[in-house]
């Protein structure tokens, strides 16, 4: 049995996405996305050794000796890949609904699921201007289950409303440093509380009332996860994202 201090939020957040994978599904992964690449190499090594690992250098199933610490769209995801697959054949096959599970993000989200990645604020007067949708635009639609994730869990993040839509969609689950959402009946419902937050910590948190009503707690990190991980990933970039 692993205990809550013999893993940290990183290793929960990335087992909680690599069980989200189902085998023979078909995954993609962009950019800055460390922790969602490290997850798919994880689910491939347990209960998914059947799923297809596309990403944007474009190789199919790679299997990287030394993942770096610059970007998870390196040279690396090349390496012993089966085959290629180019990044605009990626939103091709989501398109035409070959695309099972896309890994995404963004800065704002909404209890009706909406996504923003463009402004806070005013749209023709912000007060910060973000990157906006690129592929998220295109995938969160047509994907059949885009899987997101944040990093960051508080008030300003999960809002009633967001600023701007930026895109929305196929949101099949939300995994936070609390809890995970699911998208279910046109509203973020709580699907998880991670060990060790309560209730209380969590709604504060959060800028729209939670239902505790059925709440059920994320299993923590099996020995095996962790050992898995640790050999994936020997020099922790999965913990990246909450070091800046």
């Amino acid at each position: 049995m692993v205990r809550e201090n013999d893993y940290r939020i990183c290793d929960l957040m990335v087992c909680v996405m690599a069980r989200l994978i189902c085998d023979g599904d078909t995954i993609f992964h962009g950019v800055s996305s460390h922790m969602p690449m490290i997850a798919v190499l994880l689910a491939k090594q347990m209960q998914a050794r059947h799923a297809v690992h596309l990403n944007i250098p474009g190789g199919v199933d790679p299997a990287p000796v030394h993942l770096k610490k610059e970007t998870s769209a390196g040279a690396e995801l090349l390496e012993k890949s089966c085959a290629y697959f180019p990044l605009q054949e990626v939103f091709d096959l989501s398109m035409r609904g070959g695309l099972d599970v896309a890994f995404l993000s963004g800065i704002q989200f909404d209890r009706s699921g909406n996504v923003n990645a463009s402004v806070i604020g005013d749209y023709h007067r912000p007060k910060v201007r973000m990157p906006g949708g690129a592929g998220s635009a295109v995938l969160i639609p047509t994907v059949k289950r885009a899987i997101l994730w944040r990093t960051k869990h508080d008030k300003r993040t999960f809002v009633e409303k967001v600023d701007f839509v930026t895109t929305r969609g196929n949101i099949d689950r939300i995994v936070t440093p609390l809890c995970v959402f699911r998208y279910e009946a046109g509203c973020l419902e709580l699907d998880t509380v991670h060990p060790g937050v309560s209730c209380e910590a969590l709604q504060e948190q959060t800028g729209f009332p939670l239902d505790f009503s059925a709440v059920r707690r994320t299993p923590p990190p099996t020995q095996e996860e962790l050992k898995r991980l640790r050999q994936i990933d020997p020099k922790d970039y999965r913990n990246l994202e909450f070091i800046k």
